[in-house]
């Protein structure tokens, strides 16, 4: 009986023993670099832009017969239309609003849109991109000397068996200078604008006319600067600034423009004051006879009289001193 019960005891043990000696190379096995997959890596994918952010927002908010989409080179941007409520339209004013604005913001652009209409023009309110987006990564030799479809990949046997880690992949894109995202910047504001003018000319508007408010003021000098259409006289700037980083001041553009300007600015600020007084001391060094500036007061605690005062006088402008074609 003895024997009987360590003959049992031998066997449970030599089962065991097996059985505990076999659990490593499973694990090993498992664990093998070989075999075993790795991880997928995930990026986060990039953030939309405000402006498209807030361009989603309006097209949710506003009347569909006044969205119109535009086609700007490779990219589509929401404008906003309203046809003039007379039966002979003067002409059409595209507005440019600034960096933080959209096309119906409430400090110019939506409430000009809107009034513009009654006075006897056509009024389209652009969206702008947003001045820190990201253009398209620069391709780097990395990216170009990437194998390709036959051409066959190199040996990777050896490594392989080897065990050696695996060479870190090489970047393919090239960090973007300052200067490079400012030139992007500006090519996408100028082909949105080409767009919108190509969209009023389409609408048989007898006179276009830039409108550009705070930063927007300057994309519409420096694309009459550049481009020089010959399908428009008419600019008018409201609070007028320069993009952080942009050049020339305005006080060098504007004057160099062949067309007939209006400059309204509001007193109330020191440095708007000055600005806007360098503007007017540089159209008087240039004896431009159509160079027209208005100061205004701003009133920060009434918006809808303000709203009403820009109005009044961007109407009167463009009833006493607009420059018809020929």
């Amino acid at each position: 009986m003895r024997s009987t019960s360590y003959a049992m005891f031998g066997f449970c043990l030599l089962a065991w023993t097996t059985a505990w000696a076999q659990e490593p190379t499973s694990s090993a096995d498992a664990a093998s670099p070989g075999t075993s997959e790795s991880p997928a890596t995930t990026e986060r994918p990039a953030l939309p832009e405000r402006s498209v952010n807030e361009a989603l927002a309006l097209e949710q908010r506003l009347d569909k017969r006044e969205q119109q989409t535009l086609q700007a080179k490779d990219e589509s941007f929401l404008a906003l239309w309203l046809p003039a409520n007379v039966g002979e339209p003067s002409g059409a004013v595209i507005l440019l609003p600034g960096d933080v604005e959209n096309a119906d913001g409430a400090a110019a652009a939506g409430p000009l849109r809107r009034k513009l209409p009654d006075a006897g023009w056509h009024s389209l309110s652009l969206t702008l991109p947003d001045p820190d987006g990201d253009p398209l990564p620069l391709r780097s030799a990395a990216a170009d000397n990437t194998p390709s479809e036959g051409t066959p990949a190199a040996d990777t046997s050896t490594t392989s068996t080897s065990g050696a880690a695996p060479a870190e992949p090489q970047p393919t894109t090239t960090e973007i200078s300052p200067e490079q995202r400012r030139q992007a910047h500006s090519e996408r504001v100028m082909a949105r604008i080409d767009a919108a003018i190509a969209f009023a000319s389409q609408q048989q508007a007898k006179e276009i006319v830039l409108l550009g408010h705070g930063s927007g003021a300057y994309w519409a000098a420096r694309y009459l600067s550049e481009h020089k259409p010959d399908n428009i006289h008419n600019l008018l700037i409201v609070a007028a600034e320069v993009p952080a980083g942009f050049a020339p001041p305005l006080d060098e553009l504007v004057p160099q423009l062949p067309v007939a300007t209006g400059d309204f600015y509001y007193k109330d600020q020191a440095s708007d004051r000055n600005a806007a007084l360098k503007r007017l001391q540089a159209s008087k060094r240039a004896k431009l006879p159509t160079y027209i500036q208005v100061a205004m007061k701003a009133l920060p605690g009434n918006l809808d009289v303000q709203e009403e005062q820009l109005y009044r006088r961007l109407r009167g402008w463009l009833k006493l001193h607009i420059h018809a074609a020929g």
